[in-house]
This record gives C-alpha cells, sequence and structure tokens, in this order.
C-alpha cells in the first residue's frame, strides 16, 4: 500500500443522514461529555486563530492550528496544535493522525482524557524523553501514545509512515 504523505486531510464523507448524525454525535458528545478539555482547547485556538492570526484547517472533525514552535503535537479535544512547517514532509503528516487519535480519545474519556491521557502524555514526553533516547524506546510505546496512533490511522483512513 502506497501512502501519500502530501495528504493534507482524511477525505470528506458523503453527504447523507447517517453521516450527518454521526457528525452531530460527535460534536455533541465532545461539547458536553468532553467539554472540560475541549473549552480549553476552544479558548487557545480562538486565542490562536483570531488575535494571533495563525494558520488553521479542518482535519476530519477536529480543527489543527499551526504555530511557530519546536514542539510536537499538542491535543485539547477538538483542537489540534502543531508546528507549521517542517522540512521533513513525514513530520507534518504523521502528527496530524496521531493527534487526531487523541481528539477520538477525549470523546470517549471525556474529563478523564487529562488524567488518562494528558498527563501521562506530557510526563512520557517532556520527563522521560532522555531515558526514552538512552535505552532507544520509541515514544509510541506509551500505552495511550499506540492508541492515539490506532484510533488516528482508525478515524482518517490514513496510515501512519513507518519509522
Amino acid at each position: 500500500m502506497t501512502i501519500d504523505i502530501n495528504k493534507k486531510a482524511p477525505d470528506k464523507p458523503e453527504k447523507n443522514f447517517k453521516n450527518d448524525f454521526k457528525k452531530f454525535c460527535f460534536y455533541f458528545v465532545q461539547w458536553t461529555w468532553g467539554l472540560p478539555v475541549n473549552l480549553v482547547g476552544g479558548i487557545v485556538f480562538l486565542i490562536c486563530t483570531k488575535i494571533l492570526h495563525r494558520r488553521y484547517q479542518r482535519f476530519g472533525y477536529a480543527f489543527i492550528t499551526y504555530l511557530p514552535w519546536n514542539q510536537g503535537g499538542l491535543s485539547l479535544g477538538l483542537f489540534i496544535f502543531m508546528r507549521d512547517q517542517h522540512p521533513n514532509k513525514k513530520w507534518t503528516y504523521c502528527p496530524r493522525i496521531h493527534e487526531y487519535g487523541h481528539t477520538w480519545q477525549c470523546l470517549v474519556l471525556g474529563p478523564l482524557y487529562y488524567l488518562v491521557v494528558a498527563i501521562p502524555s506530557a510526563f512520557w514526553c517532556n520527563v522521560m524523553g532522555s531515558w526514552r533516547k538512552k535505552h532507544n524506546v520509541s515514544y509510541y510505546k506509551l500505552y495511550c501514545e499506540a492508541w492515539a496512533n490506532a484510533w488516528g490511522q482508525k478515524f482518517t483512513g490514513m496510515r501512519m509512515v513507518q519509522e
């Protein structure tokens, strides 16, 4: 199977009642059960796009905002924040899929997202980075990161490029 790393977003679903209902349910659950995460993400999104005038795009049911930073991605419910441009196209292709997987984790976990995903992920990324490098352990070895990859691929229909 060939992977097109220039693909910017998942294919749009066919316009019909079933898909419209799925979309409605997705947003309804995100803005009720996932409210604590989406509220923070929505405020950051508005600051970044309306005040700082950062570029953003739709990605499936989420919004990706591109920032001038050297960090990886950050998902806050429906709102994904990631590096604006990188010379390695694989670097911008794969994080979109991965972070979208975190969007779906928020849908399922709601207010538990911070405890089950965000805190362990932040610790694994920021505190354990040198340990992972020293012991040659993939970032995606942590349960919530592997889970985000799996769900990102499932719900986008896009495949990650193997490292």
